[in-house]
C-alpha cells in the first residue's frame, strides 16, 4: 500500500492508493474525532496498515497537511461568503 497523488482525484491531495480515501480524512477521524485506527479501517474499507501509513504520511508532512487544511478552509469561507443569502424582511 502506498500514498499517492493524482490531480484528477481529491484535487491532487495525498490519498491511499487505489481508493478515494484522503490522508487528511484518515487523520481527521483518528486524531480529531478520536476513532481508533482499527475502526477507521473497518469503516473506510481499507487495511489497518493503510490507515497507519496514512497517519505516518500525515505526521511526516505536517506542514503540507496544515497548508492543505488552511486552503480547504479558505475555499469553504469563499463559497459561504458568495452563496445566496436570504432576503431581508421589510418592516
Amino acid at each position: 500500500m502506498t500514498i499517492t497523488r493524482d490531480e484528477d482525484i481529491l484535487g491532487g491531495e495525498p490519498r491511499i492508493d487505489g481508493t478515494r480515501v484522503g490522508v487528511r480524512h484518515v487523520a481527521a477521524r483518528v486524531i480529531d474525532s478520536g476513532q481508533s485506527p482499527a475502526y477507521v479501517a473497518d469503516q473506510l474499507d481499507v487495511s489497518l496498515a493503510a490507515v497507519y501509513e496514512a497517519l505516518s504520511y500525515y505526521y511526516d508532512h505536517i506542514k503540507e497537511m496544515r497548508e492543505l487544511e488552511q486552503k480547504n478552509e479558505d475555499a469553504f469561507d469563499r463559497v459561504r461568503e458568495s452563496s445566496l443569502k436570504p432576503k431581508e424582511t421589510i418592516q
